[in-house]
């Protein structure tokens, strides 16, 4: 029989972190955007794999225990991730009410410094991040032992980077529907109010 310190460990963290890293939510709705406007789609699929797998390991190597005592760092992420998502929601809004058209060789303008800043924000400043990544991730890896919390952590890495390249180069597959300026002001639209309710959302946990 196999036990937890097997590579079987791999597939059920690549599982768990496949089905927390696919739920819609900020991070993947803007790595969305940049691989429908074919922008930086390489740093920004980087920074959200690497910074996804730096959480992952900073909660198998017990971080998420401390964060679980550290509520005022928690309190202080929330309050930071609101305003960033809110504001974030007003830029939304503004590009809904003036959609944009997507030629098939069009590129996106914003500067690589831009997006990966954003790209970044929308990862460090998310509690919930920290609480799927580290708290809940750390907890179930650290019960499949010594061994098997490594080899959870690979398969949940190998998740996140699958998921973020699929996402980032897949969306270019859409680049035909998002050539009507109706698709754009409708994927803003719902960028905005996902943004705003998950703002909100913070705001309401505190």
């Amino acid at each position: 029989m196999l036990s937890n310190s097997d590579p079987t460990s791999a597939v059920v963290g690549f599982g768990v972190g496949l089905s927390l890293i696919v739920a819609i939510g900020a991070q993947n709705a803007f790595v969305l955007r940049q691989g429908l406007t074919r922008s930086h789609i390489l740093p920004i699929v980087a920074v959200c794999a690497i910074s996804d797998a730096i959480l992952i390991l900073a909660g198998i190597s017990g971080i998420g225990a401390l964060l679980e005592h550290a509520p005022s760092l928690i309190t202080f992420v929330r309050i930071a991730g609101a305003v960033f998502l809110l504001s974030y929601a007003v830029f939304a809004s503004k590009r809904a009410l003036r959609p944009q058209t997507l030629a098939p060789d069009q590129h996106g303008n914003g500067s690589r410094l831009t997006a990966i800043t954003m790209a970044l924000a929308l990862t460090w400043l998310n509690p919930h991040v920290y609480l799927d990544t580290v708290v809940l991730m750390g907890s179930i890896a650290n019960g499949r032992g010594e061994i098997g919390r490594w080899w959870f952590a690979t398969g949940a890495i190998t998740a996140s980077a699958i998921w973020f390249a699929a996402l980032g180069y897949g969306a270019q597959l859409l680049t035909p529907l998002f050539a009507k300026p109706n698709a754009w002001r409708i994927l803003d639209a719902i960028i905005a109010v996902m943004m705003t309710v998950l703002g909100v959302s913070l705001l309401l946990e505190l």
